[in-house]
C-alpha cells in the first residue's frame, strides 16, 4: 500500500488566516493528503503568513527557513508560502532558500494544486515559482470548511476580504485589496453545514466586516445588502445558538443598526470595536473616521439597548507624534469606559505607509513603556469588572472550550472567561454553573 503524502500548515496572524488554513487543509485531505503537525516530517509545508507588524514578517521568514531545512525521509520538502507577507513581499519570500512556491491572499487554494503537483515531481525546482496576482483584480476566493480543528468549540466563517479605510499605519489594504464580500447564500449554507456538524457557536470574520456588502452595488439582487441583513438571516439558522462577530469599525454601530442587532435572538452581546487610540489628535493622524465623543455616544447607545453587553478593543501606543497628553487621554478613556479587555501593542513602522514617513517617531523604549503602563491599568480594570459581576451574577452560562489539568475553560455570551474545576472533560457544550468568585481576568465557578 502506498503511503499517503503528508502536509503540514503553519498559520500566523488573524482568524481570517486560520480559517483559510483550515480550508486549505480540508482541500488537501480531499486530495489524499494526511495533515500532520508542523514539527513532524512532511512532503509539503505550507506557511500562511501575516504582515501586520515587522515582527510578523520576521517570524514568517524564520518559520519558512525552519521548514526548508527539514529532510523528511532524507528528501527535500516542497515549501509553499502564502498570505499577507507573501502578497506584499513575494520576492523576499521567494528568495529564501528552499522555497518552491509563493502565492498571495486571493489565490491561497492554489497551494492545494501545487502540493499535489510537488509530490509527483522527481525533483523540486531550485527557484521558487511566484504566482501573486494583483489583489484588486481578483474577487472573493470561495472556500469552505466542514469542521474547525483550531477551535473545537466554535467555528469561524470568513464572510469578507479586503479593506478600503486606508489608515495611515496599516499595510494590510496593500496585501488584501478592496472589499470583496461572500454571497449571503454561501455564508448561510456553510453555517448550516457547521451546525449539522455540531458547532453551536459561529464567528463571522473578515478583514473589515463592517464593510460587508459594499461591493454588492452592481448586483440588482444584493444592492444595499449589508452586514446587519446577513446577521438577521444567520439568526434563523437551526442549531446555531450563538453568533459572534469579528473586529468591527466603530462607526458601523449606528443607532438604527444597533436597534436591529438588539432584536436578534442569537447574537452574542460582545463587540470588539477597533479603536486604536483614545485621543482625538492621534485618531486624526491615523485617519480614523471618528472622534472620542462619537465613540462615547456609540458605547452608551449599545449599552442602553443590549443588556449585559461587553466590549473589547485594540489600542496602539507610541504612534508618531503621540504626546504625553495624548497618551494620558487614552489612559483616562480606559478608566472611564471600563472595557472588558484591551489588546495593547506598540506601534510598528511599516514600509510604504504614510505613518512610516511621519516626523515625531517615538523610541522603541517609549512605545513599550506606554504599552506596559496601559496593560497594567487595564489589568486592574478587568479584575474590577470580574469582582463586581461575581457579586451580582450567581450563575452564568458558558461554552466549554478547553479542558486541561482538571480545569474547564470557556466564555459566556458576553465573552467573560469562566474556569471550572472538574474531574473529567465535559465536552464542548454550553453549561450553566454557579459563580464562586473572581480571580483576575476570569470567574471561578462550579457545576
Amino acid at each position: 500500500m502506498n503511503k499517503k503524502p503528508r502536509a503540514a500548515i503553519y498559520t500566523l496572524g488573524c482568524k481570517v488566516n486560520q480559517y483559510e488554513s483550515e480550508a486549505i487543509a480540508e482541500a488537501l485531505t480531499a486530495k489524499g493528503f494526511d495533515i500532520v503537525p508542523f514539527d513532524e516530517d512532511a512532503e509539503v509545508y505550507i506557511i500562511n503568513t501575516c504582515t501586520v507588524t515587522a515582527e510578523s514578517d520576521r517570524k514568517a521568514c524564520q518559520i519558512i527557513r525552519r521548514a526548508a531545512k527539514k529532510r523528511p525521509d532524507g528528501h527535500r520538502p516542497a515549501v509553499l508560502v502564502t498570505g499577507c507577507m507573501a502578497q506584499s513581499q513575494p520576492e523576499r519570500a521567494g528568495a529564501i532558500a528552499g522555497v518552491t512556491y509563493v502565492c498571495g491572499t486571493r489565490n491561497k487554494l492554489s497551494c492545494v494544486e501545487k502540493a499535489v503537483e510537488s509530490v509527483s515531481l522527481a525533483a523540486l525546482p531550485e527557484t521558487a515559482e511566484i504566482r501573486v496576482p494583483e489583489v484588486d483584480c481578483c474577487g472573493f476566493e470561495e472556500m469552505t470548511i466542514n469542521r474547525s480543528e483550531s477551535d473545537r468549540a466554535r467555528a469561524y466563517i470568513k464572510i469578507e476580504d479586503g479593506c478600503e479605510n486606508r489608515c495611515t499605519y496599516c499595510a494590510i489594504p496593500g496585501s488584501r485589496g478592496l472589499v470583496s464580500s461572500r454571497r449571503p447564500d454561501e455564508v448561510i449554507r456553510e453555517m448550516e453545514r457547521l451546525a449539522d456538524a455540531g458547532y453551536r457557536e459561529i464567528v463571522l470574520t473578515g478583514i473589515e466586516i463592517a464593510s460587508y456588502g459594499a461591493d454588492f452595488k452592481g448586483d440588482p439582487l444584493l444592492n444595499g445588502y449589508r452586514l446587519i441583513d446577513l446577521l438577521e438571516a444567520a439568526d434563523t439558522v437551526p442549531g446555531v445558538e450563538r453568533i459572534r462577530l469579528g473586529s468591527l469599525e466603530p462607526t458601523y454601530m449606528k443607532p438604527a443598526t444597533v436597534s436591529r442587532m438588539a432584536a436578534l435572538r442569537h447574537l452574542a452581546p460582545h463587540f470588539h470595536l477597533s479603536l486604536q487610540s483614545g485621543a482625538d489628535h492621534v485618531l486624526h493622524l491615523m485617519k480614523r473616521k471618528y472622534s472620542m465623543r462619537h465613540v462615547r455616544t456609540i458605547l452608551a447607545d449599545i449599552r442602553e439597548k443590549i443588556p449585559d453587553v461587553m466590549f473589547t478593543t485594540d489600542i496602539m501606543t507610541g504612534f508618531p507624534q503621540e504626546t504625553a497628553e495624548d497618551f494620558a487621554e487614552t489612559m483616562a478613556f480606559a478608566k472611564e469606559a471600563k472595557l472588558l479587555h484591551i489588546h495593547v501593542f506598540p506601534y510598528s513602522r511599516r514600509k510604504n505607509t504614510p505613518a512610516d514617513a511621519m516626523s515625531g517617531q517615538l523610541s522603541g523604549e517609549e512605545k513599550s513603556r506606554r504599552a506596559s503602563a496601559l496593560i497594567a491599568e487595564q489589568n486592574e480594570i478587568e479584575a474590577s469588572i470580574y469582582r463586581e459581576l461575581a457579586d451580582t451574577h450567581p450563575t452564568v452560562t458558558f461554552l466549554a472550550e478547553t479542558y486541561e489539568d482538571g480545569v474547564v475553560i470557556g466564555h459566556t455570551a458576553n465573552f467573560m472567561e469562566v474556569h471550572v474545576r472538574c474531574d473529567r472533560d465535559p465536552g464542548r457544550d454550553f453549561f450553566t454553573v454557579c459563580v464562586t468568585g473572581a480571580a483576575g481576568s476570569h470567574f471561578t465557578a462550579e457545576f
